[in-house]
C-alpha cells in the first residue's frame, strides 16, 4: 500500500497534463478530439448525447470478436456476475493489449470484487492508454475514498469535471468530499 499514493500521484499528473494540454494518445484518440473538444463546452442536457458518442467509440476495439467478448464482461458486470466479468475482460486484454476500454471494464469488475490493487493497476493502465477517459479516472476517485485518499480522490474527480463539466457523479463526490479535504468555515 505504501507504493500506490506514488503511483496515484503519477496517474492524476498524467490526467491533469492530458486535460491541460489536450494531447491525443493515438490516431483512434486524436479522432475523438472534437468531441472532448465539445464535452468540455456542452450544455448538460448536450453532454449525454456527447458521452454517449465518446463510450461507443470507446467500447470499439477494431476487432468485431473482441467487441462482443466486452460486451460478455459489461453484461456480466451488470448481472452482478464479477468472476465472469473478469474473465471476459482478461481474455479480451490478451487479444487486444492496447484496448483501454478493456481494462476499465476489468478495473470495475476487480473494484466489485473488493480487490483495489489489481483495479487500480487495471485503471492506471486504462489511463496510460487513453487519459481522456473520464470513466477510468472517476474510478480512480471512488478506489481512492475507499483506500481512505480523500484529498487525492477529490483532486482526481477535479480532473473528471474538467474533461467532464456535467458529470454528475463526480461532481456529487467533490461536494460530499469538501468539507473534510478543504476544511470547515468557522
Amino acid at each position: 500500500m505504501s507504493t500506490w499514493p506514488p503511483i496515484i500521484k503519477h496517474i492524476v499528473a498524467a490526467a491533469l497534463l492530458t486535460v491541460t494540454y489536450s494531447l491525443p494518445v493515438t490516431a483512434d484518440e486524436a479522432a475523438l478530439t472534437p468531441l472532448y473538444d465539445r464535452l468540455k463546452d456542452a450544455e448538460a442536457v448536450d453532454s449525454k448525447g456527447i458521452t454517449r458518442e465518446i463510450r461507443m467509440k470507446w467500447a470499439q476495439s477494431g476487432s468485431d470478436a473482441m467487441d462482443l467478448v466486452l460486451k460478455r464482461g459489461q453484461d456480466a458486470l451488470e448481472r452482478g456476475e464479477t468472476a465472469a466479468a473478469i474473465d471476459h475482460f482478461s481474455a479480451v486484454i490478451d487479444h487486444a493489449p492496447d484496448f483501454a476500454e478493456a481494462y476499465h471494464g476489468r478495473a470495475q469488475a476487480y473494484f466489485a470484487e473488493g480487490l483495489a490493487g489489481p483495479a487500480l493497476a487495471d485503471l492506471e493502465q486504462a489511463l496510460m492508454l487513453n487519459p481522456h477517459h473520464f470513466d477510468a479516472l472517476y474510478g480512480l476517485g471512488t478506489v481512492l475514498e475507499q483506500l481512505d485518499k480523500p484529498a487525492l480522490a477529490y483532486e482526481t474527480y477535479a480532473l473528471v469535471l474538467q474533461m467532464h463539466p456535467h458529470y454528475d457523479e463526480a461532481r456529487a463526490a467533490r461536494a460530499r468530499l469538501k468539507a473534510e479535504v478543504e476544511g470547515r468555515e468557522l
